[in-house]
């Protein structure tokens, strides 16, 4: 069942997908019609999910529920990461590759492989002031406060250093 974001308590478990590339215009509504399709009816052995989710920089899919008094089975946990692996076939997108980097240049929200975002940090393609997104947060709490970090907060910060 789908309720408003807010509504998910601080220390609810969220999910972050990048995209390898930003969403097209014309897509966004057939992925939230999908995205909220799939939350609708995703249940943990017949007990409902009270879940929710954000779209943010046409880039970023977040997913977050309501675990506190019921946490999630593994059945559940796989039901996500198969419409997640559906969403990359009908998108020709990649969302499930925490590693690589998504970083802010100005105000566009980039996605780079690693081995690219280590070379940029020797050319210094980017600086000590650069923010990038730690997607492998897994709190509504971290999402707030964590998310958007300079990357000197980061595990990439030491390769600047």
């Amino acid at each position: 069942m789908i309720i408003d974001f807010k509504k998910i308590p601080k220390q609810g478990k969220v999910w972050v997908f990048p995209s390898s590339r930003k969403f097209y215009s014309q897509e966004i509504a057939v992925l939230k019609e999908r995205i909220e399709d799939f939350l609708t009816d995703w249940d943990d052995q017949e007990n409902s999910i009270n879940s929710s989710y954000l779209l943010k920089y046409d880039r970023f899919i977040i997913i977050a529920v309501d675990d506190i008094t019921h946490s999630l089975s593994l059945q559940a946990h796989d039901l996500l990461i198969a419409f997640i692996q559906e969403l990359e076939k009908i998108f020709e997108i990649v969302l499930m590759d925490k590693i690589n980097v998504c970083y802010k240049q100005g105000e566009f929200v980039q996605y780079k492989d690693i081995k690219d975002f280590k070379k940029m940090i020797k050319t210094k393609g980017v600086s000590q002031k650069t923010i990038v997104f730690n997607n492998i947060i897994s709190t509504k709490s971290e999402l707030n406060q964590n998310w958007e970090i300079n990357i000197m907060d980061s595990w990439l910060g030491h390769f600047l250093k």
